[in-house]
């Protein structure tokens, strides 16, 4: 029987009092994630006049628009003229929006538009300061990239990659100058999206690292620190939420269930209706490709899998975890669905038992807190309130809550150690609860208190 949360710590009113606290935090955390104990603050900086982004889709238009509109000199380079003019449209129609809505006029437009060339040619990069590769998440065709920067690009020039998880090692290996690579993850779409997680090689230069948080806060965004992990900060805590959400479904919630719980906690959506929203398609290939290798000692969950073969593909398709009518992206609950899940489950010979929302938040919660204890303890994110305001800016956690290592401060560590072990009893691998956790818990510590050795 699990205890609830809602007499230690009610995670659906919070009081104005904690609301002022929570954004005080958010500042606290956005100065911090600017300092990096090891880089002097007065390190010379690289200078970056001119930048070439290589992949002319949703992603490179919108990093190039980024850097247009802080007046840096950009190259957008695609394999092909079609892919290069689209691009080029999509940039302008993006412009011609923000015009229309009156948040830029129509000089602005010009004299950013003015700043984006674009090209066919990899020499393009030749008098590049900067370099930033934004092609799709494929290791061979990033290494294949980088091989040819090393062959063009000038001496002294920054090689940047934005992936949402390889790692960047591989990719610097490549190339005979790994101490100017680093990676550059940019939120989707880049030109609005505030988080930039710049994330350190083991051969990353200093000055390297300094100029693209420098550069990142020139952007108007949060530079924040990472180290080499899968998902770096914010993907490696954000599919403990889903895999939880997902595990939710097949224990005995449905989807309109999970998302009420979530949505009552604060989060603008709840993660199906995001996901239809995505499309279900998203790295279907991947997870597909992964069937074969993952370990079997754990549990893993493939219905979104399954809802993609059966053409459940979200809004583009009509139907995913929701129906959804023509012309509008309204989700209502589908019965074929939900009775999809129930046969699942029995397949599974999982006995489906309500559950509650109590439970489903801490599922979805404790999992990114406990995986977040894990990032510290390796020295992947810097400090706790880095995971906060990586969570605040990049992924909709909500703000009144102070971002998930802030959360779990306030509700209580040993409350979250003492959920953590119920559910590590009861399902398992996914929920080994993190040294560090049990740790601070021991020392009667918080997450605010810790410091890096």
């Amino acid at each position: 029987m699990t205890h609830s949360i809602m007499s230690h710590y009610d995670l659906f009113h919070v009081s104005d009092e904690d609301r002022a606290r929570a954004q005080a935090h958010a500042r606290f955390a956005a100065a911090e994630a600017a300092k990096i104990p090891d880089i002097p603050a007065d390190l010379p900086l690289r200078p970056i006049q001119r930048v070439a982004v290589i992949g002319a889709g949703t992603m490179g238009g919108g990093i190039a628009m980024s850097l247009a509109n802080i007046g840096l000199a950009v190259t957008l380079i695609d394999a092909h003229q079609e892919g290069l003019e689209r691009g080029l449209a999509r940039i302008r129609d993006n412009y011609a929006t923000t015009v229309k809505r009156g948040k830029l006029s129509p000089a602005e437009m010009e004299q950013r538009l003015a700043c984006i060339s674009g090209s066919i040619e990899m020499a393009a990069v030749k008098d590049a300061d900067m370099v930033i590769e934004a092609v799709f998440e494929d290791m061979g065709l990033k290494q294949s990239i980088f091989r040819q920067l090393d062959q063009h690009c000038k001496a002294g020039a920054i090689l940047a990659t934005n992936t949402s998880g390889l790692d960047v090692d591989e990719i610097a290996a490549v190339t005979r100058r790994p101490q100017d690579v680093v990676g550059a993850h940019f939120f989707s779409p880049a030109h609005v999206m505030k988080l930039l997680e710049v994330v350190r090689g083991s051969k990353t230069a200093p000055d390297v690292i300094a100029t693209l948080m420098e550069l990142g806060r020139r952007m108007g965004k949060i530079s924040v620190l990472a180290r080499i992990y899968p998902g770096f900060i914010g993907n490696a805590l954000f599919r403990h939420y889903t895999r939880e959400a997902h595990f939710a479904l097949e224990d005995g919630a449905l989807p309109h269930e999970v998302d009420a719980a979530l949505k009552r906690f604060g989060y603008a959506m709840g993660i199906f209706a995001v996901h239809d929203m995505a499309g279900n398609d998203v790295g279907y290939q991947t997870r597909k490709a992964q069937l074969a290798t993952r370990p079997t000692d754990r549990r893993w969950n493939d219905l979104i899998m399954k809802l993609c073969d059966l053409g459940r593909l979200g809004q583009k398709s009509g139907q995913g975890w929701y129906r959804y009518e023509a012309g509008d992206r309204t989700p209502r609950r589908d019965p074929e669905l939900e009775q999809f899940i129930v046969e699942e489950s029995a397949r599974m010979g999982i006995s489906r038992k309500p559950i509650s929302e109590d439970e489903i938040l801490q599922r979805c919660l404790y999992g990114m807190i406990n995986e977040g204890a894990k990032l510290l303890e390796l020295g992947i994110a810097l400090r706790p309130s880095d995971i906060d305001i990586t969570y605040l800016t990049g992924y909709g956690f909500p703000a009144h809550h102070g971002g998930p290592m802030y959360l779990a401060d306030r509700i209580g560590l040993d409350r979250v150690l003492a959920e953590i072990e119920r559910l590590h009893a009861e399902y398992g691998y996914w929920w080994t609860p993190a040294p560090l956790l049990k740790k601070l818990v021991a020392q009667k510590r918080c997450f605010a208190d810790w410091q890096a050795a």
